[in-house]
């Protein structure tokens, strides 16, 4: 690894704990733990129609993005764009999913809550675990879980990891529901688990 990728590297994390810093919302809190307003359930209003724009991401990554994938081969598809509002290069049509790479490969794909996109596209695990699904699902529809403890004094999640060979799926959590999703090469997942880097 060059220095300045290990120096761009060290910025994005600094900045993703910085981001993940911070006193926890105060007021209302709803039955799922969330510190959102009260207001109409995720799924109110959604036809036929919004379900089909939910999306499935596996251990090889989405329909049309792989792991592996180089950036330039992504860009040159049209695949990834760099929007001023964001703070790294997106997945054009794919919502809350943030690529990382790691020397121009597509490592993981940070999965994050949809509700804070204008696609509105819900990213779900073939087991259908997504953003906001209790931990207890996790555990039951990923029976061999590995448990990731934040560390103490910190303001990151805990994670889940859940391995299959070199791929595997990190699910970050309050304790009771899933807020951020990282899937791909399972030793990446890990490295970014214990030096609390983000998509930023």
């Amino acid at each position: 690894m060059k220095f300045r990728q290990f120096v761009f590297i060290a910025t994005l994390l600094a900045a993703a704990s910085i981001a993940g810093s911070g006193v926890r919302p105060q007021g209302p809190v709803d039955a799922g733990g969330d510190a959102r307003p009260p207001g109409p359930p995720p799924d109110a209003g959604r036809s036929a129609v919004d379900e089909a724009a939910d999306e499935v991401v596996d251990l090889n990554g989405l329909p049309d993005v792989e792991f592996g994938d180089t950036e330039q081969e992504l860009a040159r598809r049209g695949m990834l764009a760099s929007d001023v509002d964001t703070c790294g290069p997106t997945l054009v049509g794919h919502g809350a999913v943030s690529p990382i790479f790691v020397d121009d490969r597509l490592v993981l794909l940070w999965l994050d809550d949809p509700a804070h996109t204008t696609e509105r596209i819900d990213v779900r695990t073939p087991q259908g675990i997504g953003v906001g699904t209790p931990v207890e699902q996790v555990r039951a529809r990923y029976r061999s879980v590995s448990p990731l403890d934040a560390p103490r004094r910190t303001y990151r999640f805990d994670g889940l990891l859940a391995r299959s060979g070199d791929r595997a799926y990190l699910f970050l959590h309050d304790g009771r529901t899933v807020r951020k999703i990282i899937a791909g090469y399972a030793d990446w997942a890990r490295r970014l688990f214990a030096e609390g880097y983000g998509p930023c």
